[in-house]
């Protein structure tokens, strides 16, 4: 039997439905403050930005910074309400994943011996106009990046 139905009259095909949900202009301008504040906030700490937004297909590592011969791949999670738990616990393996296949590339393109990296998690925790930045510095291993 064929996976697939013959379209009839009665017959109107339900589309699957969409897991993607864009993101909110009020998010995407949530995340662009988070990640301006930790770039501000890692430049402070003697770091270098090296990419914004670094992208290879769907994928993106919110900030590249380089400080001497080591490189952090750098998440950013900004929350206005810790309601949901701290930003930094936000990246489950998945992302861990993602990041570490986009961080492969990047290194493919630009790396060269005698550089270390690494990945960091910074969460921005915004409220009202005030800023609490955490920052965890090797906040996990890509060998240790699945459930």
């Amino acid at each position: 039997m064929p996976w697939h139905r013959e379209r009839s009259a009665g017959y109107h095909p339900v589309a699957a439905p969409d897991y993607h949900v864009p993101m909110s202009r009020e998010r995407q301008a949530l995340g662009l403050l988070g990640e301006r504040l930790a770039y501000r906030w890692l430049r402070a700490q003697g770091w270098a930005l090296v990419a914004h937004r670094f992208r290879t297909g769907h994928r993106d590592i919110d900030l590249i910074v380089r400080r001497d011969a080591l490189v952090a791949f750098v998440e950013v999670k900004a929350r206005r309400r810790e309601q949901y738990g701290p930003a930094v616990a936000a990246v489950g393996w998945r992302k861990r994943r993602e990041l570490s296949i986009s961080a492969a590339v990047w290194v493919d393109r630009h790396g060269h011996a005698g550089l270390s990296y690494r990945f960091d998690v910074i969460g921005v925790q915004i409220c009202g106009q005030k800023a609490r930045i955490e920052h965890i510095p090797n906040a996990f291993d890509v060998e240790n990046s699945a459930p």
